[in-house]
């Protein structure tokens, strides 16, 4: 036989590619955890012919190591600050500081400043049988408490004026 050419195949161990490279090593999932290198292809590598009659390597698991535990371990507890909340005249969702419960409050409405002013104005303008008293009815005119449903707690005010 000739000496091969750069168009033959070298006598020996044929160098078949291997399979793609897996999820984990494309997105570099657990990239930190080192991988042991892969099996080269072979008679002895456990080639397992899938569904269509091609080799596929069986998957291959590997564990995480376990820690240690630490006889001064240090207990860490998390605290969750809520944010102030501010109240307007719309119901809002948020978590009831008395019962703890992800609600939506409740409104009701109540006779403020604003209420009161517009009642004066209306009766120095001569509205005094009984129009003056039309801002006891107006919502948009009146304060605003917000309640929670579930335990009836005041969980804030809305002044209008």
């Amino acid at each position: 036989m000739s000496v091969p050419g750069p168009y033959q195949a070298a006598p020996g161990p044929s160098s078949a590619p291997t399979a793609p490279p897996t999820y984990e090593e494309t997105v570099a999932v657990n990239s930190y955890y080192p991988t042991p290198p892969a099996p080269v292809p072979g008679p002895t590598t456990g080639l397992v012919t899938g569904p269509d009659g091609k080799g596929m390597h069986p998957p291959s698991y590997y564990t995480q190591p376990v820690p240690v535990p630490n006889a001064n371990a240090i207990a860490v507890q998390t605290v969750y600050v809520q944010q102030p909340v501010s109240f307007f005249d719309r119901p809002i969702q948020m978590c009831c500081p008395s019962c703890n419960k992800m609600i939506v409050t409740q409104l009701s409405y109540n006779a403020g400043a604003l209420t009161w002013l517009c009642c004066g104005s209306l009766c120095l303008l001569g509205c005094v049988a009984g129009c003056c008293f039309i801002p006891f009815c107006v919502d948009a005119l009146q304060d605003v408490d917000h309640y929670c449903p579930n335990c009836k707690a005041l969980l804030g005010t809305y002044k209008r004026l």
